[in-house]
């Protein structure tokens, strides 16, 4: 299996582009400057910031050729959406460079001290979001005043963590020990913010390092989060010895712009301007074209192999050298072809010599389908059901081979529409075996010629149909069988009875745990209940937002009578997305036993938010 995690490992040529940009920043003299990293979900904004990252503090720098001996550069890697919920995002950036700051800082007394009295500043612009007079002081730009008695006690109540005491602290007004601003010098917000930018320039030259700034999954944050941050980054941006990189979809970003600003009638252009104004460099993470999508596919199938103990490290370094250096010349013809991937496995090695053709094969499908249009992270998902299914298939008794189960997934993904079509003729063949395949297989042979109506005139029904192996005199039963994680499937026997159908009626009703829920499911029978639950799920899709623990119930009541549903069960709950998934969701099927490997995934997960994966931790403890 493959993870969805960010990485430097690049597969897709992505380098170029993280050389590029790092070379930006390099060559900027301390200069600020804001790069952009666009690009739509599971593209690989993520992996490019990091290998962003990784080329700029690996550039071959020494610490002696830098000021005070200090490496040229303090890097701070953001992440808001860790924080949604928990803190507001603005202070809590702030508060991420001030202690990055302080921390280099360490050695020299002068610069320690400064590197305070910034990090004092911080604190301060915290407390003038609580309340009170502070917030008046905001809103008039009426001199401070009493904010130097409330000051001290209030970074003290921080410094414990609780907030409640700095708001006491506001309301209270009690006498403190010298603050940050002088009783004799009142002073208005204003200046503090422009006093908080002077003092961070003044560190950086003192020194003598870049700020750089990687703000990451922005585009994963609620609207009101997305625009906290970039006010932040705001605060920061254009002084001297700054650099920030920016990961963020642009479509996303102008979309928490409007939601910002509802009601004000806001022109498109102004949406637009809105993050260019941040953005000196706007970048789009590059597309994978036909030739990344074949050479990313085979690398996944050679990295499992890697994992696998079935090539060794060298043989993997050498594919990933062999890849790289066939995408950087594909603009002089150079093609990544089938002869070119098989080159890259052992060629005794049978089996992954077939994953490189079905890589040569399934590529240009994945590439041309709007549903997958060669997104690195649906590639990934795309191969993991692939592999999930045949995995499933040795217990069961099952023999299909990997290609089929692509080739059927691959339908499933890219036209559902037709898949289910199809299905259901499989369904109601006695032996599984659709001749209108065989018909429309031949059909497609002939360019110019029509393919029968279940096809439709689609392209890539054509190329569906002409990609091997050939469905024309095959059993599909087996396949539809392993594909029952994305829909029901009904063969024969698996018709509902009557109380197989009183006890779907119940499941897609039930929101609480009931004994009549039980004694029904009882009644049904294992086989029954097994396919209620199947199409009970089926039945709430449309509703479920994966928010209310009443969403899981028909998969753990019916568990717990039966057992031997727990498979069944884990496959509907692995299509959950990680992202969306709630505390209370998990409390429900964390102890269940069927449930644990999907747990444990979602633990792992950089998706999942941190507040479900305390859920899942504090759940275990009890």
């Amino acid at each position: 299996m493959w993870h969805d995690n960010e990485t430097t490992v690049d597969y897709v040529n992505f380098k170029l582009v993280a050389k590029v940009c790092a070379d930006l920043v390099r060559d900027s003299g301390g200069e600020p400057i804001s790069i952009g990293v666009s690009g739509g979900w599971g593209t690989g904004k993520s992996s490019l910031v990091r290998m962003i990252e990784t080329e700029l503090v690996s550039g071959g720098f020494s610490a002696t050729s830098c000021k005070n001996n200090r490496e040229p550069y303090v890097v701070v890697t953001f992440n808001p959406w860790l924080y949604q919920g928990f803190e507001d995002a603005r202070t809590a950036l702030l508060q991420t460079v001030g202690d990055a700051v302080l921390k280099q800082a360490e050695g020299s007394q002068t610069l320690t001290d400064k590197a305070k009295a910034f990090v004092k500043r911080i604190n301060l612009l915290r407390l003038a979001q609580l309340g009170g007079e502070v917030a008046a002081t905001v809103v008039t730009g009426v001199p401070v005043g009493l904010l130097s008695k409330t000051f001290d006690l209030g970074l003290g109540a921080f410094q414990k963590g609780s907030a409640s005491d700095v708001i006491d602290a506001v309301k209270g007004v009690p006498e403190a020990t010298k603050g940050l601003i002088d009783d004799a010098k009142p002073r208005s917000l204003p200046k503090e913010i422009q006093g908080f930018r002077d003092d961070l320039e003044e560190l950086l030259r003192g020194l003598g390092v870049t700020l750089v700034v990687f703000v990451d999954d922005l585009d994963r944050c609620l609207p009101q989060t997305a625009i906290a941050t970039l006010e932040a980054i705001r605060l920061l941006l254009f002084l001297k010895g700054s650099a920030f990189v920016v990961a963020a979809d642009d479509v996303f970003i102008r979309g928490a712009v409007r939601v910002h600003f509802t009601g004000t009638g806001l022109a498109d252009e102004v949406v637009t301007n809105y993050f260019d104004k941040l953005i000196q460099v706007p970048l789009r993470v590059p597309r994978l074209g036909p030739n990344e999508t074949k050479a990313y596919t085979a690398l996944l199938f050679l990295e499992r192999a890697h994992r696998g103990k079935n090539i060794d490290d060298n043989q993997f370094a050498l594919a990933k050298e062999r890849v790289e250096e066939r995408l950087r010349e594909t603009w002089k013809g150079k093609r990544v072809d089938l002869s070119f991937l098989e080159s890259l496995a052992p060629q005794g090695d049978a089996e992954l010599q077939s994953l490189m053709g079905l890589a040569e094969r399934l590529s240009p499908l994945l590439f041309a389908s709007r549903a997958v249009q060669s997104n690195p992270r649906l590639v990934k998902r795309f191969l993991n059901t692939v592999f999930l299914r045949q995995a499933m298939a040795k217990p069961q008794g099952i023999e299909v081979n990997l290609p089929v189960l692509a080739k059927w997934h691959l339908l499933e993904r890219c036209d559902e529409g037709l898949a289910n079509a199809l299905a259901e003729l499989v369904s109601a063949d006695s032996d599984g075996k659709v001749a209108v395949i065989g018909q429309g297989e031949e059909a497609a042979k002939d360019a110019e010629g029509g393919l029968p109506d279940v096809f439709g005139d689609k392209p890539f029904a054509r190329e569906w149909l002409l990609l091997p192996p050939s469905f024309a005199h095959m059993d599909l039963r087996p396949v539809l069988h392993l594909s029952r994680d994305s829909t029901v499937r009904d063969f024969g026997h698996d018709a509902l009875t009557s109380e197989g159908k009183i006890l779907q009626e119940a499941l897609v009703a039930a929101r609480v745990k009931s004994k009549q829920l039980s004694d029904d499911i009882r009644a049904a029978g294992e086989i029954q209940a097994i396919l209620a639950m199947t199409r009970s799920w089926e039945a709430r899709r449309a509703s479920r937002d994966w928010s209310k623990s009443e969403e899981v119930l028909m998969l753990t009541e019916i568990c717990e009578v039966f057992p031997a549903a727990g498979p069944r069960a884990a496959a509907l709950l692995v299509e959950a997305p990680a992202a969306q998934i709630s505390p209370g969701l998990v409390q429900r099927i964390v102890s269940a036993p069927w449930a644990l490997e999907v747990v444990n995934g979602w633990e792992s997960d950089s998706q999942t938010s941190e507040v479900v994966k305390r859920a899942i931790r504090a759940a275990r403890k009890t």
